[in-house]
């Protein structure tokens, strides 16, 4: 069985079409767990009216981490799925991702190819944005290439990796992909079987500032409590380094040189923090 998780605040407006979009998947046995994050709006009613086709709780606001953790406490599922609120599965997305997990048994993890809209209209992916497969952790050091609303994963890893880190207001994804990713590959079927849509003012990546700030955080977990080899430390290291440059960069355009300095030593402070641990 399959545990679909949708987290969602204060988006009416689009989670009716998203579980629906759910419920409309074929041959594939699952539950459908909706975690409304404390809206305010109309959400409650809008779930109300899909009666026992789906269990809806209601939490205070805690965030997007905190719905989808709260989800994959309460799932029953063998593999649990996601999708954002403000997202559409297609026609036999769940059947697609299952089949490729029976024809490949070794993998745990997979997503889906997908496609873009802002304000209702299509958008071309970079070269850059393009979804990888197998051992992928230099890749994901980069930046996030996997969508919570494509992928399905194995219960099992949330029990050796971990759930998403409620410490982060953003980038949250960012973390767990990288988490799995230094572990184990990664499935990807070609077929775009998601619609992201964007373009809207509550998105994350217009309602938060200096998202690299998280990705920073993230990376400074990954070195502090996850055992890498020394390849993967390195590559680590080299993505912290690009990371603090860019974010420094845009704290001398706003006049924050104190931060800038701290930023941009922060690499070599954590190298030599490791290092003494090391030795200890």
């Amino acid at each position: 069985m399959v545990t679909v998780v949708i987290p969602t605040y204060n988006r009416s407006r689009f989670v009716r079409e998203a579980v629906a979009s759910v419920l409309a998947q074929r041959e594939v046995s699952m539950e459908v767990i909706v975690v409304d994050d404390g809206s305010t709006d109309d959400t409650a009613s809008v779930l109300q009216a899909f009666g026992g086709a789906i269990v809806s709780v209601f939490q205070a606001h805690r965030g997007v981490s905190a719905a989808r953790n709260r989800g994959i406490q309460m799932a029953g599922g063998e593999w649990i799925a996601f999708l954002d609120s403000d997202d559409l599965w297609l026609p036999g997305k769940l059947k697609a991702q299952l089949d490729f997990f029976s024809q490949n048994p070794g993998i745990r993890i997979c997503q889906t190819e997908e496609i873009w809209m802002r304000n209702g209209k299509r958008l071309n992916p970079k070269k850059h944005h393009r979804k990888p497969q197998g051992h992928a952790f230099p890749l994901l050091l980069e930046r996030c290439l996997v969508s919570p609303s494509a992928v399905v994963i194995h219960r099992e890893l949330f029990q050796e990796v971990g759930t998403f880190d409620e410490s982060l207001p953003a980038c949250e994804d960012y973390d767990l992909w990288l988490r799995i990713g230094y572990r184990y590959p990664l499935g990807l079927l070609d077929d775009s079987l998601i619609v992201k849509r964007g373009g809207h003012a509550d998105q994350l990546s217009f309602s938060v500032e200096a998202l690299d700030i998280y990705r920073i955080r993230s990376l400074v977990n990954l070195l502090q409590r996850e055992p890498l080899n020394a390849e993967q430390r390195c590559l680590a290291f080299r993505a912290l380094e690009n990371k603090c440059r860019i974010y420094a960069t845009g704290c001398r355009k706003r006049g924050k040189m104190e931060e800038a300095e701290s930023v941009l030593s922060l690499p070599r402070r954590l190298s030599l923090e490791l290092d003494s641990l090391g030795s200890a």
